[in-house]
């Protein structure tokens, strides 16, 4: 436990500080809901109301910063009570400023619908058959041994595979896919001026490759009907544009996905009582779900840029300030929720989190991550009749100890190790 001055200390480089998030929080907090922290000046929002506020507001902020944050920084001196201008000038200098989650207005809004057409109920209903029977050759792997390390055997390569079939990847493709490392986005002790990995531009050759195919040669699959989908005007994307949101699909769709499922299955494993019920009952998995992203939001921070000199909270924000909103506050806010660190699936406000935030920027994966989520739970459930954290590797009850990923931007743990008594 976190016991010094730990709202004194920089959250954005201390990897002590995301191994474990809530103290740094909660000491924020209880300065107010908007609190500026001196190592890279950056605002940062603890407050439901606040950050819901800030999401509402597109006009006033940017998402130009959303995944550098603070230590992306600003690429030009803010000046006045009105930068729109600057960013759009300087646009190409931020952080991912090629991809379409960092675009604002109608350059966003004609990214993002290109696939949201895509992404349809009925496809992903088809896509369930695929998830659930990898589930099961998943699980059969491990099954015999009572054992398991769940993100590297189960949950990370679930979530990989069923994306890769949801796209139309090639099966003799899928394996190698899966076997490319990718960087965390936000590493926490890559520090000031850092360079940022595109972890997107690993897979940059294989999808133009895939789309270039696929216009010569069409299939039935999603990948044939991005690279023949056009812009509201009926013009052409282009190549370049197709692969980034191939790329995009590819990791957003198993990133959310995989720690998620990591995260309930540890909750699980530690609350005998919940896995009792569940398997009594599951129906409660889509609520034990939704308080899960609540308890242990995958993201932990987004980030927006100030546009304008307005204000948030009845407190003035500058143009040009970058806000830090923390998803892991604003869903443990005891303003908004009742007893907010205990774990309660059946509380009233259980689907109210920001887990996958708010308006024209929300999840495009989240009922994604929900369909592998439940399937998981249900087929883990199903196979094991216990499942127990093995304190040979995380400790006994009361003492655990977890490994998450070093990102001050994305809560995953990197390992979760497994009984089946």
């Amino acid at each position: 436990m976190i016991t010094d001055n730990v709202a004194e200390r920089d959250f954005f480089t201390d990897t002590t500080l995301v191994q474990e998030p809530h103290p740094w929080v909660e000491a924020l907090r209880a300065q107010g809901p908007l609190v500026r922290e001196h190592h890279h000046n950056s605002i940062v929002l603890t407050g439901y109301d606040e950050v819901q506020d800030v999401y509402s507001r597109p006009e006033d902020f940017s998402n130009v910063v959303c995944v550098g944050g603070p230590l992306g920084g600003v690429p030009f001196t803010p000046q006045g009570d009105d930068i729109c201008a600057a960013i759009e000038a300087n646009r190409d200098k931020f952080v991912f400023s090629e991809h379409f989650i960092t675009f604002d207005g109608e350059a966003h809004r004609v990214h993002r619908a290109l696939l949201t057409k895509l992404l349809t109920f009925k496809r992903l209903k088809a896509n369930e058959a695929f998830m659930d029977s990898y589930a099961g050759e998943l699980i059969e792997a491990f099954a015999a041994r009572r054992s398991c390390e769940l993100v590297s055997e189960f949950s990370q390569p679930l979530a990989t595979m069923v994306i890769a079939d949801l796209l139309g990847v090639p099966e003799e493709d899928r394996e190698e896919l899966r076997a490319k490392v990718l960087p965390a986005p936000g590493g926490a002790d890559q520090g000031e001026g850092a360079v940022f990995v595109d972890p997107l531009a690993v897979f940059t050759e294989v999808f133009t490759d895939y789309l270039k195919d696929r216009r010569a040669h069409p299939r039935d699959d999603l990948l044939t009907e991005l690279v023949n989908s056009r812009l509201p005007d009926g013009s052409d994307p282009g190549i370049d544009t197709m692969v980034r949101l191939a790329c995009f699909l590819f990791i957003g769709g198993q990133d959310t996905s995989a720690k998620l499922l990591a995260s309930a299955v540890r909750i699980l494993a530690e609350r005998p009582g919940i896995q009792q019920a569940l398997r009594a009952d599951r129906n409660l998995i889509g609520n034990f779900i939704e308080e899960t992203l609540r308890f242990e939001s995958p993201t932990m921070n987004d980030f927006r840029l100030a546009r304008r000199t307005t204000t948030v909270g009845g407190v003035e924000v500058k143009a040009g300030t970058i806000i830090t909103l923390s998803l892991t506050g604003a869903n443990r806010d005891p303003d908004y929720f009742e007893n907010p660190n205990e774990f309660d699936m059946n509380r009233p406000k259980v689907r109210d989190h920001l887990a996958f935030g708010r308006g024209p920027h929300g999840c495009l994966g989240a009922p994604l991550a929900r369909l592998e989520a439940r399937t998981g739970l249900n087929r883990l459930l199903d196979a094991f009749p216990v499942i127990e954290i093995d304190e040979e590797h995380h400790g006994p009850a009361g003492a655990r100890h977890y490994n998450y990923l070093p990102s001050y931007i994305l809560r995953g743990l990197e390992d979760l190790y497994l009984r089946f008594p």
